[in-house]
């Protein structure tokens, strides 16, 4: 999968922020609840200063002084009281059981009276404040804690908004020492594609940098020694063209003709392998598609049916003339030439038909089927029949060709055809 690292990157990224936020927000939860729980505590003593105030009947003003002791504060405006009510957030709400006992004396003597109450404490926050409601069968009362504070999350909103930067900016970091990575992996991929002047030089020390400065070490022998190999192969190409051309103008003056047809062929199946030779180089070599053009098939066949100096009538052809492809015209048509030869030279009528099928240009020639698999032919100097005038280059060739077009040679047989494909 393409961008691998940075998808898998991603997804940690989301991994840690999605787990960092969770903790965050059970901790936040958690400390929340605790504070709120905390400061519940303080309704103990509102709820008893209310029940002595309306046990002993004391006064307002007396009730007023003793909240005030504790910083507490009754809301007596009723409206201000019932949207306190509606529009607050209830934090925490408990219900419980308070029990009066009274000592009294009958005719039996002195006994002692329990009265058992059901009162209701809620905890109310309202703009900033927070407020006690104590509910009694007997009454309510609204109470305001001047001293209590709500609940502040900025710290740990704090915290937490650093710890996000942290994650994001070790993020953006690896991201930035990954970035030649991906530089790397483009100029590897132009390479491949045959630009041998990159460079993969990075600076500095660490992983990334060494293996990229190895690569560059490994560019340089590998340019070397395809410059030493082209030079080779050009200037041998070159030594053996005199000779082959003397030994030719020599032939003619042997004094049989029997002897000057077997030099002249042996010439000049050794210029013909020399062309070949020169055929393969190029194709090796091949480092771009600057001359890679649109053409019409049916019109590279006709120009190795040329190429070959053929009979027309040895070929048959079955393909739409707007059947198109993307190639270099005089590679791709020795290509065909080579294949054109191959079936006349291997079928039993010395006809071959050239077909598309399934958008694949196929060669189609009647004879027996091949003694070993494919592979072994396509290697170089190899040869299924001696006495076959080849040098075993041609189906070699054929297939260096079909991989500079991100093509590969394939064969069937069937019925007695062998069909040799370029899928």
């Amino acid at each position: 999968m393409r961008n691998s690292i940075l998808i898998t990157l991603l997804f940690a990224l989301l991994v840690t922020l999605t787990s960092v936020s969770t903790v965050f927000w059970k901790f936040y939860n958690l400390n929340k609840e605790q504070y709120i729980n905390n400061i519940f505590t303080n309704y103990p003593i509102i709820t008893q200063l209310y029940r002595e105030h309306q046990q002993q009947k004391s006064s307002e003003i007396m009730f007023e002084a003793n909240l005030a002791v504790y910083n507490l504060h009754i809301e007596k405006d009723e409206i201000r009281e019932n949207i306190i009510m509606k529009r607050g957030t209830i934090l925490k709400r408990e219900g419980f059981q308070s029990i009066d006992e009274e000592l009294l004396i009958d005719a039996k003597g002195f006994y002692t009276y329990k009265v058992v109450n059901d009162l209701r404490a809620s905890m109310v926050q309202f703009q900033q404040k927070i407020y006690f409601y104590i509910q009694t069968p007997t009454g309510s009362i609204l109470i305001e804690d001047e001293k209590l504070e709500p609940y502040r999350y900025g710290t740990i909103l704090y915290i937490y908004s650093m710890t996000i930067l942290m994650i994001f900016i070790s993020f953006f970091l690896i991201l930035q020492k990954i970035r030649p990575l991906i530089r790397l992996r483009k100029k590897i991929a132009r390479f491949g594609d045959g630009d041998l002047s990159v460079s993969f030089t990075i600076k500095g020390n660490d992983e990334i940098a060494l293996v990229a400065n190895e690569l560059e070490a490994a560019r340089k022998k590998i340019s070397l020694l395809l410059e030493s190999r082209t030079l080779f192969l050009r200037n041998i190409m070159h030594e053996l063209k005199t000779p082959i051309a003397k030994g030719t103008i020599a032939t003619q003056m042997l004094d049989t003709q029997k002897q000057r047809d077997r030099f002249t062929s042996i010439f000049g199946r050794l210029e013909s392998l020399i062309g070949e030779f020169a055929m393969i180089e190029e194709v090796t070599t091949l480092d771009n598609k600057k001359d890679f053009k649109e053409y019409r098939i049916v019109d590279m066949i006709d120009g190795a049916i040329d190429m070959a100096m053929i009979e027309r009538e040895s070929v048959t052809i079955e393909v739409l003339t707007n059947e198109k492809i993307f190639a270099n015209y005089r590679l791709y048509t020795t290509a065909i030439k080579n294949m054109i030869d191959n079936g006349l030279k291997y079928s039993l009528d010395a006809h071959v038909k050239i077909v598309i099928i399934n958008h694949e240009l196929c060669f189609e020639s009647k004879g027996n089927c091949l003694k070993y698999p494919l592979q072994y032919y396509i290697e170089p100097f190899t040869k299924d029949n001696p006495s076959k005038n080849s040098f075993g280059l041609g189906l070699y060739l054929v297939d260096s060709i079909l991989k500079a077009h991100n093509q590969v040679l394939a064969h069937e047989y069937s019925n007695g055809v062998n069909r040799f494909i370029f899928a």
